[in-house]
């Protein structure tokens, strides 16, 4: 028997059988690849090897702490030639979760048995790589090109019944290691090795179909288009084009690019455990209370819904609460439609869903949220009639995107159960949930809001109060200098493009029109009286709502649209109302590049974001990073801005901060150099 802590091997008979005990997920690291390596060796003499992983799953990854070194050996592709090599065929008993190094294992082994559901992927994709150990030669031989395309270069995770369908699994079974005994008893002849299969035939037109749709939809980012090169090598003898596919796969570590995905993926996990809830129970919350049933609060509900809890819409009459019942109906029907939701998993939500026009149902809600207009009076009215029939602990939430919480919760007993949760439209698909602490919120509440965020599937991200908070008060900065570079000689179009070219899904002010240019407008103007003296203001946003150009609703904003045709398109009247505004202010509008816009908006961009980090508003550049890319589209391969400006050079971002400051006296404050990115 081989036993180490993390590979051991047992002998039943003429039976191997390995297991990996490296949790959480049985990662690939250096220990567990000398463990296998050192495992093979130890099965010779068995008539068969059994590969099992303990604890939730089987291999499911690599080490990406280990990406940013030389690689140690053995190397990967080594134990998985290894593995398919040996004498002794390997059968694979798997559950859990197949992934990246562990599917790379797992298509090196002679069979493989799967538990019902048990996911398999090659995720390298989602870390700007391509795998590194095979799996984009493997693969295609396995399961076929094209679904070869639909898992490595999207991620895409496919179930174990899904994956037996294509010939990548040869048994699914409820009890994977009963399974496995029964089969290894009567083992089959075994199969050919995948390395040495040929690719099955595919359309010729494939390969170059599928790169323009995934150029298309990658917005700039390369490594779906790099997965999609290193399976089209895979008809080349595996020998010659598995090296390559490893030596690509290492370059790709010191890309750009999959540094930003790899500082993304690992933000996301920090953001969720921030210091001031450290050491806090959280409540275990099931019954909440949403008041207000627009688009805003059904999406809300719908996300609660989903997460498991039973929830109370209330409205302020019979009439509003039954059409709210019905948005929130119509969104889980939706899902069912889209193949999202089961008929049972429908009935089980609607089972405990309940719409009501009285504060009283919200009685036996542990967690209330409200979901009413931007309006300090009624929110306030709010509070003070859940004040009245919740529990004096019950947790009181607000979902405001600008007010100060500490104003909507005046007078409410029990400051403490106060918290702020911002949630971004449509609520029940956005990520983003910003959990907003005033100077009174407690650990355990604010702990409780982080695990309710979990259960929603959010990626929630903790806030102090200020005037947007992190994100609008980030979006506002955006948009402000945004407007700088209209009245000094720019175009929406060229804007929108700019930022586009950059990987934003869409540029300001296509955004705006998608939104409605009226919420902004209502925030200058609450504003205006505050509005620092010598701060530049362009008021041309604020002409055009005074033009009733309100965005695609009204069918014009920035652009014009067609009857049933969200298309923007140039407006004659919106660029020379731009035009006339600078020649009205003595502006000699001059060129911008793309480059010079998307350069400016970015540094503005990471000075807010050094801003906010200072201030204590958030916690460090993680928390601002995963603001920007879950709640307003900042390319996720860019890595958020803070780590864009840390990836260009601070110095740069700085000085082109500088630059834009010089440009519109008064209108910024500079963040200190370096010290919160």
């Amino acid at each position: 028997m081989l036993q180490s802590s993390l590979v051991s091997v047992e002998f039943k008979g003429d039976v191997a059988w390995v297991t990996v005990n490296n949790p959480p997920v049985n990662a690939t690291s250096t220990a567990v690849r000398r463990g296998l390596s050192d495992a093979v060796d130890a099965v010779q003499g068995a008539r068969v090897a059994v590969l099992c992983c303990a604890g939730r799953t089987f291999i499911a990854g690599g080490d990406m702490s280990e990406f940013d070194v030389p690689p140690i050996e053995p190397h990967l592709p080594d134990v998985v030639q290894k593995i398919e090599d040996s004498k002794v065929p390997f059968v694979a008993c798997m559950h859990g979760n197949v992934l990246g190094g562990g599917f790379e294992i797992a298509m090196a082994c002679a069979w493989r048995i799967a538990a019902p559901d048990t996911g398999f992927g090659l995720p390298e994709v989602n870390v700007g790589l391509i795998p590194g150990a095979g799996g984009t030669q493997r693969l295609p031989r396995l399961v076929g090109m094209q679904a070869a395309i639909d898992m490595a270069c999207s991620g895409k995770i496919q179930k174990a019944e899904a994956l037996a369908a294509l010939g990548g699994v040869d048994l699914v079974a409820d009890n994977p290691k009963a399974a496995v005994i029964e089969f290894v008893a009567k083992l089959p002849e075994r199969p050919l090795a995948v390395s040495r299969r040929s690719v099955p035939d595919f359309s010729s037109d494939l390969l170059e179909t599928s790169r323009q749709t995934l150029t298309k939809r990658a917005k700039g980012q390369q490594s779906p288009l790099e997965n999609l090169t290193a399976l089209g090598w895979s008809v080349e003898p595996f020998a010659k084009a598995q090296p390559k596919e490893r030596a690509r796969h290492l370059a790709l570590r010191q890309s750009a690019e999959s540094r930003a995905l790899r500082h993304a993926f690992f933000a996301e996990r920090t953001v969720s455990r921030p210091a001031l809830i450290k050491g806090a129970t959280a409540r275990d919350i099931s019954r909440i209370a949403v008041v207000g049933g627009g688009l805003m609060g059904a999406g809300i509900a719908t996300a609660a819904l989903n997460g498991g809890l039973s929830v109370t819409l209330i409205e302020q009459n019979a009439e509003a609460a039954l059409a709210a019942k019905g948005r929130v109906e119509s969104l889980l029907q939706g899902a069912v439609k889209r193949g999202r939701m089961s008929e049972a998993q429908l009935r089980d939500h609607l089972s405990k869903f309940k719409a009501a026009h009285s504060y009283a149902a919200a009685a036996d809600a542990e967690l209330a949220i409200e979901a009413v207009f931007e309006n300090l009076p009624v929110k306030q009215a709010v509070f003070a009639e859940l004040a009245r029939y919740m529990n004096h602990d019950a947790i009181l939430a607000t979902n405001t995107s600008y007010l100060n919480p500490v104003d909507i919760f005046a007078g409410v007993e029990n400051q403490t159960r106060c918290i702020g949760l911002h949630f971004f439209s449509p609520a029940h698909v956005m990520k983003l949930l910003e959990i907003v602490h005033t100077p009174d919120t407690s650990p355990e509440v604010l702990a409780t809001g982080f695990t309710l965020g979990r259960k929603l599937r959010k990626v929630s991200v903790l806030s102090g109060v200020c005037d947007g908070f992190i994100g609008n008060r980030m979006l506002a900065a955006y948009r402000r200098e945004a407007d700088y570079l209209l009245a000094d000689g720019a175009l929406p179009y060229q804007v929108d493009a700019a930022m586009r070219a950059f990987g934003m899904p869409m540029g300001p002010y296509e955004l705006q029109d998608l939104t409605g240019l009226q919420i902004a407008w209502a925030n200058r103007k609450r504003n205006a009286a505050i509005r620092e003296p010598n701060e530049r203001y362009v008021p041309i946003p604020d002409q055009l709502c005074e033009m009733e150009r309100f965005g695609q609703r009204a069918s014009k904003g920035w652009y014009r649209y067609s009857d049933g045709d969200r298309t923007p398109i140039r407006d004659p009247e919106v660029e020379a109302l731009i035009e006339d505004y600078s020649a009205e202010q003595g502006i000699t509008r001059r060129n911008f590049t793309e480059q010079d816009i998307s350069s400016r908006i970015l540094a503005v961009l990471a000075n807010e974001g050094a801003l906010i980090i200072q201030e204590g508003i958030a916690e460090n550049a993680d928390a601002v990073d995963m603001v920007q890319i879950h709640g307003y589209g900042f390319p996720r391969w860019r890595g958020g801005p803070m780590h864009y400006s840390k990836e260009i050079g601070i110095d740069v971002s700085h000085a082109m901060m500088l630059t834009v400051a010089n440009e519109n006296p008064g209108s910024w404050r500079i963040a200190d150099r370096g010290g919160n990115h």
